[in-house]
């Protein structure tokens, strides 16, 4: 592996950049949909296994500049850029182009987690725990990695890259990344010393320290094998009329579990009045927002403002609840079940689109909840015909679990509840708006029956 090449970083970059601007915005994971890539700008530049041989390999953290906002306001992005000769067949979903000029002239460039060999050689950097330019492979005391394991890169879409070695663990990459703690090593590793097993313990992590910042790059944990996300789970038992009460129950279970370990692991705060305020103008504000780019919002965005009101009213008299560190986007596929039958949370990131310091700000729990409820009722709407009364005994078998370990059914508190389940089917509503029109009827179901009843 060879250092940091500061030098070449400008002329690199400047060669790869009419690529790059066509390739990056088709990444699933890349979030500035919509608005042009107009350049790049570096940030740094590793090279991990040098460019002169039959294969070489960059590690690039970039900053995409797209209008009206400022170049240094820009995301910035990880990326792995293998370089080869030629492509064999096998990599060409990973082609980025054909170099023309600069110092990588006549080579191709492609993503390079599709490539074994490069993927291995980020493992093997964790293993050794190198330190390589800016960039710090760091291993968790006690934990080891064993050499010779096969990457395979997950290939479903999702907004982070994920590569799989032999079955043992999973390397999950973050590919819009930001200075800062970030939640998805955070809490993992709070949970792992609080002894949760509903988390895979962090068993090493990349991060990267650059002018005074320090970014968290990737997270590798144990690999569950056999196991099932939610999502999938759901829509077979939902294909074969499979009841599904059981599973939702024990989610429940496991949900609070977390929830009661974080309580322990992390600081708790209390959420009064003035915060309620904040908070509750934060949802009105969305709301508007979402019905002013979404028309078919309008015809319920005063029953919906409702719920904002009663909660609002609630702080006023004088009622406090507990706020603490939560998962952030939790649904039914940030869920594993492991062929044993026990379910692990997983992904801890929050939502990538909001801040850093927001999502590690704490929380009510009924936040992640509300979450999951959709996520049934999302699931339902995933069949023909669509089956309600499959989603309404699922959530109320949730409750039902969570209740069980924590001792309080989200249920005896519905106007928390109802507020918090009405934020999260308005941003629904936006994103599907946006991006799956077909799947608009989903979310809108839900606000219909949010801005007319405060029951679940």
């Amino acid at each position: 592996m060879a250092e940091t090449v500061t030098p070449s970083t400008p002329a690199l970059l400047a060669s790869l950049d009419p690529l790059l601007r066509d390739w990056l915005p088709r990444q699933r994971w890349f979030a500035g949909k919509g608005s042009p890539v107009t350049g790049f700008s570096p940030v740094a530049e590793t090279e991990l296994l040098p460019s002169d041989g039959r294969l070489g390999l960059h590690h690039l953290l970039v900053r995409a500049e797209q209008p009206p906002a400022p170049a240094e306001a820009g995301d910035c992005y990880q990326l792995l850029i293998g370089v080869r000769e030629t492509l064999p067949p096998r990599l060409a979903p990973a082609l980025i182009g054909h170099v023309t000029d600069g110092p990588l002239a006549g080579r191709t460039v492609y993503d390079a987690l599709y490539d074994p060999r490069p993927a291995e050689v980020l493992l093997e950097a964790l293993r050794t725990r190198a330190r390589i330019g800016g960039l710090r492979f760091e291993r968790a005391p006690g934990q080891e990695i064993r050499d010779g394991l096969v990457a395979r890169l997950l290939t479903a879409e999702q907004s982070n890259s994920s590569v799989v070695y032999g079955d043992t663990f999973i390397l999950k990459l973050l590919r819009r990344v930001v200075p800062g703690v970030n939640p998805d090593l955070e809490i993992p590793l709070a949970l792992a010393r609080e002894g949760c097993a509903r988390v895979p313990a962090p068993t090493a992590w990349l991060r990267a320290e650059l002018d005074g910042d320090a970014y968290v790059l990737a997270v590798l944990q144990p690999f569950v094998r056999g196991a099932t996300d939610g999502w999938e789970l759901a829509l077979r038992e939902l294909a074969k009329g499979e009841d599904f009460t059981a599973e939702a129950r024990a989610l429940g279970r496991a949900t609070a579990e977390v929830h009661t370990a974080l309580a322990r692991a992390l600081p708790t705060a209390t959420l009064g009045h003035s915060r309620l305020e904040a908070e509750v103008a934060g949802m009105t504000e969305r709301l508007a927002a979402a019905a002013q780019a979404v028309p078919a919002l309008r015809p319920y965005e005063d029953g919906l403002r409702s719920a904002y009101r009663a909660l609002a009213q609630l702080a006023a008299e004088g009622r406090t609840w507990t706020a603490q560190r939560v998962h952030g986007d939790l649904h039914l596929g940030q869920c594993l079940r492991s062929p044993s039958g026990d379910w692990s949370l997983i992904d801890f990131e929050g939502e990538p689109a909001r801040p850093l310091a927001e999502r590690r700000m704490p929380q009510p729990p009924v936040r992640d909840i509300a979450g999951m409820l959709r996520s049934f009722d999302y699931a339902a709407h995933s069949v023909t015909p669509p089956a309600p009364g499959w989603a309404s005994r699922c959530r109320a078998a949730y409750c039902s679990g969570y209740a069980e370990i924590s001792g309080a059914d989200p249920r005896t508190d519905p106007v928390l509840l109802r507020a918090y389940e009405t934020d999260k089917a308005v941003y629904e509503v936006v994103y599907e708006a946006r991006h799956r029109p077909d799947w608009l009827p989903v979310p809108l179901s839900a606000v219909h029956r949010l801005a007319t009843t405060d029951l679940i």
